[in-house]
């Protein structure tokens, strides 16, 4: 059993589209799914209200779960029905992808991603919402649309290391490298708020950042929240677009060259990197906004990468520091044959399908995510 939860929303840089698959009658979920509170460290702060999690108390075959739902609204396979719900947003969103890429001449080079990212999605109820209704009632698809939701990209250790050990080998992915990278966000007060740049930094033999690659801030074009019922973890499918700055002056990039080699690496600290007092940023122009420190393992394969990493967060803004446990996979065949002139579409969406179903088989089940 498989949905993509509810409410239609617009954020400022995507479309989160939402439909429901494997619904029952008057719009509800069979009575083994429950919503369950759980804790989330990161977002006591935010959410007055511990979130809750959709889990199905009885696990139903794959045959068990077809059959009691109706024909019309899922296909052969929980896979190939969010295949084909996602599948027109994605190629409308695409479209997007190409006018971009068609427009931007060469100035920057424009790049575009399709990830899928496991984790848990959490439903924040409110004041319309009656948190004791919510634990007592069966779920339905209108109550669920009245909530907030956030994706939940943390997973357990040992999660990421049966990917690492068992996943990955057995479905023919080969390690590409390890990654130990810094990442640092700058603010630039003649741009937009939201046009923050992606400072890409390798550490060197000194102990030094070398600056190695300067990004605009991702554009989400689309977001899909997928809640696997019969699996113990979510997916969310996007597409989003990077653009490489290769157009930034020299003045520019010196004013960023500072910040950067004024940054000291101390693993004492939140996020791995401070600055000595006044050198954080450069003059009113840039000022470090948000750090991460990751360490990844990335692997690939003929049409798909692989990420597995552990990245620490430290926000400027209000101080505060998170880190995670996050695996990730790219879908870079899917996206190359998107961008070919004549796109055999159906084709393409039997790809899609394929990536799908080994994401559903091989990295939907961990031993515990939530208790």
């Amino acid at each position: 059993m498989a949905y993509i939860p509810p409410h239609k929303r617009h954020s400022k840089d995507s479309a989160r589209n939402t439909r429901f698959i494997g619904l029952g009658a008057h719009d509800q979920f069979p009575s083994s799914v429950l919503l369950v509170p759980t804790f989330v460290e990161s977002l006591k702060h935010r959410f007055v209200m511990k979130p809750l999690v959709l889990v199905n108390s009885y696990s139903a075959t794959r045959d068990e779960t077809i059959s009691s739902t109706p024909s019309e609204t899922i296909s052969t396979t929980p896979w190939e029905s969010v295949a084909d719900e996602v599948w027109p947003e994605l190629l409308s969103a695409f479209e997007i992808v190409r006018n971009m890429l068609e427009s931007n001449g060469e100035l920057d080079e424009v790049k575009p991603a399709i990830f899928a990212r496991v984790g848990k999605i959490l439903f924040h109820p409110n004041a319309s919402v009656s948190l004791n209704s919510l634990l007592i009632d069966r779920v339905a698809e209108t109550t669920l649309g009245q909530m907030k939701t956030t994706f939940y990209a943390n997973t357990p250790s040992s999660y990421r290391e049966n990917i690492i050990s068992g996943v990955a080998p057995k479905i023919g992915f080969d390690l590409e490298e390890d990654k130990d990278m810094f990442l640092i966000l700058l603010s630039d007060s003649t741009k937009p708020s939201n046009s923050n740049l992606y400072c890409k930094c390798r550490i060197k033999e000194d102990k030094k950042l070398e600056l190695y690659k300067v990004e605009m801030n991702p554009v989400r074009l689309m977001i899909e929240d997928i809640s696997c019922i019969d699996k113990n973890l979510d997916l969310r499918l996007a597409l989003q677009t990077k653009r490489i700055l290769t157009s930034l002056t020299d003045d520019e990039m010196h004013s960023i060259g500072n910040i950067i080699n004024s940054a000291i690496i101390d693993p004492e600290v939140k996020g791995g990197l401070r600055w000595p007092n006044g050198k954080a940023c450069s003059g009113d122009r840039f000022a470090v906004v948000r750090i991460w420190h990751t360490i990844a393992k990335k692997y690939k394969s003929t049409s798909l990468s692989l990420v597995a990493r552990h990245a620490e967060r430290f926000d400027f803004e209000n101080a505060k520091g998170q880190a995670s446990i996050e695996v990730y996979l790219k879908l870079k065949r899917l996206v190359s044959d998107l961008q070919e002139e004549k796109v055999e579409t159906d084709s393409i969406l039997d790809m899609f399908k394929d990536n799908l179903k080994m994401i559903w088989d091989h990295f939907l089940c961990c031993e515990q995510f939530y208790p």
